[in-house]
């Protein structure tokens, strides 16, 4: 078997049994990136020459017995609004084109800890405000399984990497979605952890009571491997919680007998694509042929979501982008006269279009004489929301859904029609409002040979369970998976020859 067709856990396995080195994971890796990233463009900065000697030094540590962790040596790309000490972090915007953070996120810190070698930082929707990675400065990036479309987002480099082979797993971040859409369109697994899992210490904030960092890999295992190493409390993120019950792996039973499955019948109704629907009730009847109570319910409030989402994730938006001025950090307009002018500038310069989109209306929503009408109007509708998903797990152990309404888009059509874009995340955006977790898979093919994935819910701080719904559906072989997206990326005709671009663009 070739070295990238290995999941995270199994080329983990490899290393520390001497059959691979970490500096060969690495360097495969970097091939495949050389060969996939002038069509594909998955990475913003690809970190050749820092990843070489984090491979050598978690290497020397296997050999020494002093890094035994399952994880230890395979290659990770992270999303590029995690800090990385050292190593340019832009949120994909010209507004942090060429900052270099003097620190690491956390998350990013426990999987070093945990022997991680990190190649580089993932393309994504400019500050995450996207749903199909277009809105970066840096230009799109691409599907692996066709390159005539989205990867989804914000996370579509992560998923995109992963997807094709460039890299063993990734780290996104989840705030509407955006783990879970991008992981359905490029046919891998990702988790949205229940909210506070994760420290977001390091995570440069777009809604700060809706973003949670989550893994995005090959499938389940890796990805319960790698919330276990990123779970936990964190004293520099008041938001972080001490969980018990972070030993996730050992929810990996294919026995799902017994366990009570809902799926929301207003999921099913107009909008969703045929295809989408047959598969994801496909999944639901794997389930149910393996002993699962499979039965359809219905979760109120579904229409209020999407307004309720993006009145609050906007206005949050606002305060948290506000820091961007150009006075500390980050761009500076040059030609301005006065304070003030600064301002005006170097927002209107360094900010895309969808991002002052959604500051104007994260403004909006927030001035005098509409806050009450909106803003707090949409926290009222968010804990109903909350309510109807506590009424829907007193009966239920997970909730089954699609994890969108179709399969990716073309490239420029969601740009067209923002409001279109919005819409497309009616089935992921209500898990955040209520800080719950979810795990994206995949469960079929489209006819044009895109994947299709659903999703399973679950309450607070359920991650096992949700887990082992997904392992059992895995291991139900209803739905095999393909091989990596290889053939869709195009191989560039010249070879460019071994060099180091730690802290290059790669456009």
């Amino acid at each position: 078997m070739d070295l990238l067709d290995l999941t995270a856990l199994a080329l983990g396995k490899q290393i520390r049994g001497g059959q691979v080195t970490a500096p060969e994971a690495a360097q495969a890796a970097i091939r495949r990136i050389r060969e996939a990233e002038p069509e594909l463009h998955a990475f913003v900065t690809v970190d050749e020459e820092g990843a070489m000697a984090q491979a050598r030094q978690v290497q020397a540590e296997i050999e020494a017995g002093r890094a035994a962790g399952p994880l230890a040596g395979v290659p990770v790309a992270i999303k590029d609004n995690l800090c990385t000490e050292g190593l340019r972090t832009t949120c994909s915007s010209r507004m942090l084109e060429h900052f270099v953070p003097t620190y690491t996120a956390r998350a990013v810190e426990a999987l070093k800890q945990a022997g991680a070698v990190v190649l580089g930082k993932t393309n994504m929707d400019e500050f995450a405000m996207g749903s199909t990675t277009e809105t970066s400065a840096f230009g799109p990036t691409k599907n692996p399984w066709n390159t005539d479309r989205v990867p989804g987002g914000s996370s579509g480099g992560s998923c995109a990497a992963v997807a094709a082979g460039e890299c063993f797993y990734a780290l996104g971040s989840d705030t509407g979605g955006s783990i879970r859409q991008p992981s359905a369109f490029c046919g891998v697994t990702g988790i949205k952890p229940t909210y506070g899992t994760v420290s977001r210490y390091g995570l440069i904030a777009y809604a700060s009571s809706l973003d949670q960092v989550g893994p995005i890999a090959r499938d389940t295992a890796d990805c319960a491997a790698i919330l276990e190493i990123i779970a936990g409390r964190d004293v520099k993120d008041s938001t972080s919680l001490e969980r018990q019950d972070r030993d996730f792996t050992s929810a990996l039973t294919e026995d799902v007998r017994g366990m009570r499955i809902g799926i929301p019948s207003g999921y099913f109704g107009q909008g969703l694509d045929p295809e989408v629907s047959r598969a994801v009730l496909g999944a639901a009847q794997a389930l149910r042929d393996a002993g699962a109570q499979v039965e359809e319910f219905d979760l109120g409030l579904v229409d209020y979501a999407i307004p309720a989402y993006y009145v609050i994730a906007s206005a949050e938006a606002s305060s948290n982008l506000s820091r961007f001025d150009g006075v500390k950090y980050g761009f500076r307009a040059q030609d301005y006269e006065g304070l003030h002018d600064m301002y005006k500038k170097t927002r209107s310069q360094g900010f895309g279009a969808e991002v002052k989109r959604r500051i104007m209306l994260g403004s909006f929503v927030l001035s005098s004489g509409y806050y009450d009408a909106y803003y707090l109007k949409a926290l009222r509708t968010k804990a109903l929301i909350k309510r109807e998903f506590d009424r829907a797990f007193a009966k239920y152990d997970c909730i089954l859904a699609p994890a969108a309404p179709t399969t990716a888009p073309r490239l420029g059509e969601s740009l067209t029609d923002p409001l279109k874009m919005y819409l497309g995340d009616i089935y992921t955006i209500s898990v955040n409002l209520a800080g719950l977790p979810a795990v994206s898979l995949p469960c079929g093919m489209d006819r044009e040979g895109l994947p299709i994935g659903f999703q399973l819910i679950g309450d607070c701080f359920q991650e096992k369970k949700i887990l082992r719904a997904a392992y059992a559906f895995e291991k139900t072989g209803a739905f095999e998976k393909p091989e990596l997206a290889r053939a869709a990326c195009r191989k560039p005709e010249v070879q460019t020859e071994e060099r180091s671009v730690r802290d290059e663009q790669t456009v």
